[in-house]
């Protein structure tokens, strides 16, 4: 068996195993591939991480960065209390519309809000806003901005909130120093800037499954 056969197996018994799908999470997949947006959703065992990461935080508020068609949203909506509040921020308009679809049809609308934007500019409106601080943080949008919205997320917590940061290993290209791809260049600032900021704990994972060999950003602003 090859290896990404072999991931997918895994991840096909995970989530059959643990019923990692439900009605809501596959009609938001659906939805989302029939408007035609990129399959770059999380696969479902890396929603549940998300899910489970904010719950052990005991996450109120959670801010993620890049929306697409809502499926980790759901996941990380469904980890905050009755009188929770989650803000995503997508970049598509027609990806919004989407998203808040697959969110009403959840049942989730009333504690999400998806706002439509460039998040360099939305974020800061958050902060004039007094939206933060926000408990729990998920990047998952252009990796070339990874080391601004990483900045925008310190402005955006507090001491013990939690940070992660999707697709940090890039199929093993991040170990790459002389990489002149953008998605790679953005990340390795992006890990450069945490190592360098005395308030951050913080360690990436590796992972592989079916979106192939990759990892996430863990880290905790610690001050």
């Amino acid at each position: 068996m090859a290896e990404q056969e072999r991931w997918d197996a895994v991840d096909d018994y995970v989530t059959s195993a643990l019923a990692l799908a439900d009605e809501a999470l596959d009609a938001a997949l659906g939805d989302s591939d029939a408007a035609g947006l990129p399959q770059i959703a999380v696969a479902a065992n890396q929603g549940k991480l998300l899910q489970l990461l904010a719950e052990v935080q005991g996450a109120r508020k959670i801010l993620e960065i890049g929306t697409l068609g809502g499926y980790s949203t759901i996941w990380l909506a469904r980890a905050l209390p009755a009188d929770g509040r989650l803000v995503t921020l997508e970049y598509q308009a027609a990806h919004a519309e989407v998203a808040r679809r697959n969110l009403a049809r959840a049942g989730l609308d009333g504690v999400t809000e998806v706002r439509v934007g460039a998040a360099l500019d939305t974020l800061p409106l958050l902060e004039a806003e007094g939206a933060g601080p926000f408990d729990f943080v998920f990047i998952d949008a252009d990796k070339v901005n990874n080391p601004h919205y990483l900045d925008w997320s310190l402005r955006l917590t507090r001491p013990g909130s939690v940070i992660v940061c999707d697709n940090v290993v890039r199929g093993g290209a991040v170990a790459d120093a002389d990489s002149a791809d953008p998605a790679v260049v953005g990340t390795r600032a992006l890990i450069d800037r945490v190592a360098a900021h005395p308030g951050l704990s913080a360690t990436v994972v590796q992972t592989v499954g079916t979106k192939g060999y990759d990892g996430f950003l863990l880290a905790r602003v610690t001050g």
